[in-house]
Order: structure tokens, then sequence, then C-alpha cells
């Protein structure tokens, strides 16, 4: 009953009413990607959501424009990767750039809490290039923030943090949810391990 309607409804009313009372917020750090980094304030990508599906991910912009196409392409290596913007490393340090995924969970696309979804081509080429063991992340919808992140961040390979991720398919619960929301929290509190070139 959790995993199939009342994620879904609570993911419809917190995305809902945290959009519009961070609105105003919405706008004053988008005026200033605009005005200090003279792009889009906002970054779009495809990603590979549940059963496999391609949805187009949307984050503050926090690089430069084509940045994925310079240097080590979707590997961001550290704080000094001249191609973040320095309004960037701000949002990048207190994972605000994330906020705009709210977008995606009230579209459906994204849930609050489930596997991070992965580009189109890394680690893997396409959904059907997936070992089978891996395609069980995909059984569910993807979150702004999941098991893997809350225990690993960032600092681990995509294979070790599918494996997580296979974990929390098997483990979905409203208490697994909210605690995982709440380590979250406390990730945001502590910013260690945003940045790893294998993820």
């Amino acid at each position: 009953m959790y995993r199939n309607v009342i994620k879904r409804l609570l993911d419809i009313v917190i995305s809902g009413l945290a959009l519009l009372v961070l609105a105003p917020l919405f706008i004053l750090i988008s005026l200033g990607i605009v005005f200090s980094a003279k792009s889009s304030p906002f970054f779009f990508q495809n990603r590979i959501g549940r059963n496999g599906e391609t949805f187009r991910i949307i984050k503050f912009q926090t690089m430069v424009p084509n940045a994925e196409h310079m240097g080590a392409g979707v590997h961001v290596e550290g704080e000094a990767d001249d191609r973040i913007t320095k309004i960037g490393r701000i949002l990048r340090r207190t994972s605000i750039d994330e906020l705009p995924q709210l977008v995606n969970v009230l579209q459906g696309a994204m849930s609050l809490v489930g596997p991070r979804p992965p580009v189109t081509y890394i680690p893997y080429d396409g959904y059907k290039n997936y070992p089978e063991w891996a395609k069980k992340r995909f059984e569910v919808m993807p979150g702004i923030t999941g098991w893997s992140q809350v225990i690993n961040r960032n600092a681990v390979t995509w294979d070790e943090a599918i494996k997580y991720d296979n974990e929390y398919v098997d483990r979905l619960s409203f208490a697994m949810d909210c605690k995982i929301i709440f380590r979250t929290i406390e990730q945001v509190l502590k910013p260690d391990g945003i940045y790893n070139s294998d993820t």
C-alpha cells in the first residue's frame, strides 16, 4: 500500500508545498545565476528513471554551459574544477542545486526518496546494457535522495552504489524513507564526499 499509493501521495503533497514555500528562494537563486554566471538558471539532462524510461532532470545551473562536453565530462574533479561557477560552488556545497528536482517529483518522474537516476550513458550505455542484477534499482521511482547517498554520499563507485540501491528496493517502507530523509539533512550539514570521479 505504501510503495504503490501512499508514497506517491506524499510526494505530490510535500513537493507541491515545498515549491510554493521555496518559490522566493528559487527566484533569488535564478537571478544570482543569471547575473553572476551569465547563464541559464536551470540545467536539464536526460536520466534513466523507473523501468528504464528516460526523463529530463532539472537542477540549478552550477557549471559553465556545455560543461559535460569539456574536461572530465560528467565527472567533477572536486571544488577546484574550473568548470564550476562561483555561485555553483555554494549551491553544490549546500545541495541547493538539487531542489528544482521537486518539479520532477510533482510531475511523477521522480520521488523524494529513491535511487539516484543515472545519466543515460554512465555507468552503462543505456538501460538495456545494465546487467540484470543492477536493473532492480529501476523497479522504483528515482529519488532526490537515496539510501546509497546517505550511506556513502558520492564516495563510492557506481557498482557499489547500485548494491545499496537494490537494498533500498528490497527494504522500501515509510520508516526507511523517513530514516533516509533525516540522514540526508545530516549530510547537507556535513558536506563530505560530494565529489568523486567514479560516480
